[in-house]
């Protein structure tokens, strides 16, 4: 399976939250790119956010922030 243009929009929107604080989340605004606007929306659906326009991480979306941090840590080769 290959990552797909839309599975890329949403990690690059996922790597956006803060893992340090559960109290921190983002807001999408909708006049945004369309492409950030869409994805956010796609991770509402998935329930890895709690909002349309983003949010806070549920906890499987926590989960997914941070497999996709250590995964961008690791392909850039980063200590």
């Amino acid at each position: 399976m290959l990552f797909t243009s839309e599975l890329l929009d949403e990690m690059n929107v996922l790597v956006k939250f803060t893992l340090s604080t559960d109290m921190a989340g983002i807001k999408v605004r909708s006049d945004a790119d369309p492409v950030l606007v869409a994805a956010t929306e796609r991770l509402y659906e998935k329930k890895l956010v709690t909002a349309k326009d983003g949010g806070y991480l549920t906890s499987i979306g926590r989960d997914a922030v941070e497999h996709a941090k250590e995964a961008l840590r690791i392909l850039r080769s980063e200590p």
